[in-house]
């Protein structure tokens, strides 16, 4: 089969063996795949992720030495089973996987792996138990998007954002795209989005956010069409005041029960949800700064420097902190039926499509924000250039 691989920054197309699946394994035909930031990452930084994966637990990530076949984001159609399957459909079937593989009791990164080469290529192997049909014939570009939007996806999901709170995305790269997309088919009524980049934020609001700012001239604090309550420390003093002068007033009830059950039922005054999907040093702790109070700040964006910030900012307004990392199983599979039923729409984030041949060209092409955000692979085309 072709495929592109990678080793020392150098993409090669090379024709490869055909992978053979192993036990409980699918082999695939590859139809999309997409490029991912981390992608971008891994091709010039490998070392450094791979240092951190060590640390958290994970020895396999690639390395800038070995020879890899990339690619985690894609979709295919049912080529070959290997022993001990279910052979739960049809040849030509088309499906998404998660991006995983094991064997034995080692799980192994798909396209991030020497062990599990990715979907940079006509062919691919996934887990069998870890794969879903494609339903109501999504089409592969859209179908490939199941997993950069999952993880979106996630992240709205642990922030416990309410359809009634202000939402800020910050960074509309194709993370921050996604989580828009996710928050407004979640029906959270306002979402600011905020990013420098026009193109990005034209993007941004083909993505459902209800109000785009340009940070070199508008703070996205400012731009909420409902002005939140709580602005500053003296707004949460003040509500202590408030509650407990009319508490006091209310006859034959302890007035400690109702602060309790606040407590209880998360009812209390609250802030916004902000979403960081920048990635790079400085970021979070120009949210500490600006945030209001009692914000919940939820970290997507994958920041691969030391950074600093002021915790007393934080501790001051208490802002709660959340780091998020990818999605499960559930919610990779309900993704892919939200996209296919037409609650969320990834289309706006699609801006080319290259073969295999036109994967450096790409790279080069995503390391600025002025014109792509998704481009896609088809291992089928002759595309040298995103077009």
């Amino acid at each position: 089969m072709r495929a592109t691989v990678v080793s020392k920054g150098e993409f090669r197309v090379e024709d490869l063996p055909t992978p053979e699946p192993g036990p409980g394994q699918v082999l695939l035909s590859v139809t999309r795949c997409g490029i991912c930031g981390s992608d971008l990452h891994a091709r010039l930084h490998c070392d450094e992720l791979a240092d951190l994966a060590a640390a958290t637990g994970y020895d396999h990530f690639m390395r800038s030495d070995q020879r890899v076949v990339m690619g985690h984001e894609f979709t295919g159609e049912i080529a070959e089973y290997g022993p001990g399957t279910r052979r739960r459909w049809k040849p030509g079937t088309p499906v998404v996987a998660l991006p995983i593989l094991r064997t034995g009791r080692q799980p192994e990164l798909t396209g991030l792996s020497a062990n599990a080469p990715g979907g940079y290529a006509e062919q691919v192997l996934v887990q069998e138990p870890m794969t879903f049909p494609v339903p109501n014939g999504l089409s592969p570009d859209h179908a490939a998007l199941t997993e950069p939007m999952a993880v979106g996806w996630h992240a709205v999901r642990r922030s416990r954002i309410t359809k009634g709170q202000n939402a800020f995305v910050i960074g509309c790269g194709p993370i921050g795209l996604a989580v828009i997309s996710m928050l407004k088919a979640a029906g959270v009524r306002t979402v600011v989005a905020s990013d420098f980049s026009p193109r990005r934020r034209e993007l941004a609001s083909r993505c459902g956010a209800d109000v785009v700012v340009d940070p070199t001239v508008e703070s996205p604090w400012e731009a909420t069409p409902k002005k939140p309550r709580i602005t500053g420390a003296s707004d949460i003093l003040n509500l202590g005041f408030d509650a407990m002068e009319k508490l006091r007033r209310i006859p034959g009830i302890p007035w400690w029960y109702l602060f309790r059950a606040a407590h209880t039922l998360d009812r209390g005054p609250s802030g916004p949800v902000v979403f960081e999907c920048v990635g790079v040093p400085g970021i979070i702790d120009q949210i500490l700064t600006g945030a209001p109070p009692l914000t919940r700040v939820v970290v997507v964006g994958v920041c691969m420097q030391q950074d600093a910030f002021h915790p007393a900012t934080a501790i001051n307004k208490e802002i709660e902190l959340r780091f998020v990392l990818g999605y499960d199983p559930g919610e990779f599979r309900d993704t892919l039926h939200m996209i296919a039923e037409g609650k969320v729409d990834p289309s706006p984030l699609i801006t080319g499509t290259v073969g295999l041949d036109g994967i450096d060209a790409a790279f080069t092409t995503l390391a600025s924000p002025d014109q792509h955000a998704k481009i896609l692979i088809d291992p089928r085309s002759d595309a040298r250039t995103p077009g």
